[in-house]
């Protein structure tokens, strides 16, 4: 006798004393069984016969009402496509196109494959971009500058640490008793490398100021030149014929590049990172702290820095995950390795 029809006849014999006893509940406490269990066994062997009182099969995995892979594959495509589209849209697209998914399961398909999210897909669509070459749409590349304003700025990127620094001066506020403060932010359009010098004005020594002192000592100590600095048209970047910041580039053999437009505009990686540490930073500072000089709150910046080069991991394509400031040693070890 196999198992199964052991199995069945142990429930048949429940059955069969709740009869001579005339008392299900007793035939039950005898023999560890609940009335419920006792009923669904009944059921069973006046349908099947003893046949009934075996243990059911296992549920196969893959069950009928399962997504067929053709169908995920098409969620998936059309979730990129439309980034920024809800559930419910794709449901109707995908209605329109003949195929019958409810919205909650649309959303259940993207979370398992990792684009549940606007963010996520956000991610992918740079990855693909990146890695594989995905040719993008009009409606993606929007979809893409909406969370990474660098973006757009791509034809401008660089193959290199130092090949191209984007600069811009950002208004902090009025601090009381203080006055304006401005920071000067320089960003390795590589890998988001970051510099900033806070200063009471817009003047060009300050700007020239962050390069002096913390930009190129940076890059030189590393073994990589600067090859070119972004700016807006602003009046402390450029102006009569010797001005200041100008001058300093020549003497240090770096070419000067502006935006095309008349009025100050900055660029799409001075732009991520000020909208940053306006968010991470300054509002945070703000509200913890009174500052009574600048020197006191470049304190304060300079330690922020340090945690966004070299311990804040960065999600872009260029680092993939490394800091900045990892992104600029890989570099450096792999031409120092080319050299020798």
């Amino acid at each position: 006798m196999d198992a199964a029809t052991k199995i069945a006849k142990q429930r048949l014999s429940v059955l069969e004393l709740a009869e001579i006893l005339g008392n299900v509940s007793e035939a039950c406490r005898r023999r560890g069984m609940t009335r419920t269990q006792f009923y669904e066994y009944k059921r069973r062997f006046q349908t099947h016969g003893l046949e009934g009182l075996k243990d059911l099969p296992p549920i196969p995995r893959s069950h009928p009402q399962t997504t067929p892979p053709a169908v995920v594959e098409k969620i998936k495509e059309r979730a990129l496509l439309h980034p920024a589209w809800g559930c419910n849209r794709l449901e109707g697209l995908l209605k329109a196109e003949g195929i019958s998914v409810s919205s909650v399961t649309i959303q259940k398909i993207l979370n398992e494959h990792g684009l549940g999210t606007r963010h996520e897909r956000w991610l992918a669509l740079e990855r693909q971009h990146a890695e594989e070459g995905l040719k993008l749409t009009a409606e993606q590349i929007a979809f893409i500058e909406k969370h990474n304003p660098c973006f757009r700025e791509r034809h401008v990127e660089s193959s290199r640490p130092g090949e191209l620094l984007s600069q811009d001066t950002f208004y902090v506020g009025h601090l009381k008793g203080i006055g304006k403060v401005y920071l000067h932010a320089v960003v390795d359009t590589f890998g988001s490398h970051a510099f900033g010098f806070l200063h009471p004005s817009k003047r060009p020594e300050a700007a020239v100021a962050v390069l002096h002192n913390d930009v190129l000592p940076f890059y030189r100590k590393h073994g990589l030149k600067v090859s070119a600095v972004l700016t807006d048209n602003g009046r402390e970047y450029c102006g009569v014929e010797g001005h200041p910041y100008e001058t300093y580039l020549e003497l240090n053999d770096i070419e000067h590049r502006r935006t095309r437009v008349r009025r100050p505009q900055t660029n799409g990686f001075v732009e991520r990172f000020n909208r940053t540490v306006l968010e991470e930073f300054f509002r945070v500072k703000f509200r913890e702290r009174f500052y009574e000089s600048v020197e006191a709150l470049q304190k304060d910046l300079d330690a922020w820095l340090r945690f966004y080069n070299r311990e804040r991991p960065h999600l872009g394509y260029r680092n993939q995950g490394r800091t900045p400031y990892e992104t600029v040693l890989q570099y450096a070890k792999k031409t120092v390795k080319r050299v020798g």
